[in-house]
């Protein structure tokens, strides 16, 4: 029953994160984009005003471009195809990463609920974190392949590389450690996903004993329900991005080819001397726009495969 139990998970988990992957791509290239060094900054001039004449000061400075203006600039000079850039590791890593994700957060659950008390905040923070690490740690490697092929920029016309000639340029410049460049930013991340799990559960929990009430002890689930998990992680996912967002532009610095940023920290304080803390957030709204949907159609669609083919057994 066990072994059962853990392969639905790890189908569920897969075709989730599949159908979540497909649908949000093009935003992620534009968040990945945004959060990059090499993002082309608009040059502006201030005029300070406050000097002891009373006269105007011209100061230079940059403005970040918007979401749209990327948008435009990656539609015109490199066509609408870039913007499914990474799709193709995208796609290969996203079943299993969702797959080992849900198996190893539903065995985790299960061995905390004996050490905890059952179900609690704790368990499902702690279950959410291992998942996270174990899932992480193995995945780095695609995630690396994808973000810099995401990062290339080429004119409409030319030639881009395909996951393997760009894993083979990575190994062949960089070793097998350029594969893990981004991992303790990963890692820092974690955080984002036991707290997106502690709302998402919380919320579940309340849905589930108002479900119950309402339906007088009958645990038959209608769309109703399926409605409110999405709503609850959609949610859930949009508190814990706002929150945790940094770690995303500091991974994305760490992965960049030839880049400056070589350590979580130093790759911190650089962007904070240099840009201001406001570069921490360079690319929140594309992240959101794609991530709370994404996590809403992930989550519920998990829940209703377990849900249909844990009542077929």
């Amino acid at each position: 029953m066990a072994q059962k139990d853990t392969l639905l998970n790890l189908f569920a988990g897969g075709c989730s994160g599949t159908v979540g992957a497909i649908v949000t791509c093009p935003l992620e290239v534009l968040k990945t984009r945004l959060q990059s060094s090499g993002l082309a900054l608009r040059p502006v001039f201030q005029v300070q005003l406050g000097t002891l004449n009373g006269t105007g000061v011209i100061r230079p400075g940059t403005v970040t471009p918007g979401l749209l203006q990327v948008l435009r600039s990656i539609l015109e000079k490199e066509g609408p195809r870039s913007l499914f850039r990474g799709l193709g590791p995208n796609l290969v890593g996203v079943a299993p990463s969702r797959a080992i994700y849900f198996a190893a957060y539903s065995k985790s659950k299960e061995t905390f609920n004996g050490v905890f008390v059952p179900n609690s905040g704790v368990v499902h923070m702690s279950s959410a974190g291992l998942a996270a690490f174990i899932t992480n740690s193995l995945m780095n490697p695609i995630w690396m392949v994808k973000t810099r092929m995401q990062l290339e920029k080429r004119a409409r016309g030319e030639k881009k590389m395909n996951a393997l000639q760009c894993a083979r340029y990575v190994y062949k410049t960089e070793g097998i450690r350029g594969f893990y460049r981004g991992l303790t930013a990963s890692y820092a991340g974690i955080s984002e996903t036991m707290i997106c799990f502690l709302i998402y559960e919380t919320l579940k929990k309340h849905l589930a004993k108002s479900q119950f009430a309402s339906s007088n002890g009958e645990k038959e689930k209608g769309a109703s329900d399926f409605l409110g998990l999405m709503m609850a992680a959609a949610f859930s996912k949009g508190c814990a991005s706002c929150i945790a967002y940094p770690h995303e532009v500091i991974r994305t610095r760490l992965r960049e080819e030839g880049s400056k940023y070589k350590y979580f920290f130093q790759t911190g304080r650089l962007i904070a001397v240099e840009e201001g803390y406001a570069a921490f957030y360079r690319g929140l709204i594309p992240q959101l726009i794609r991530q709370i949907p994404n996590t809403a159609i992930v989550l519920s669609t998990y829940e209703l495969i377990v849900h249909l083919l844990g009542e077929s057994k």
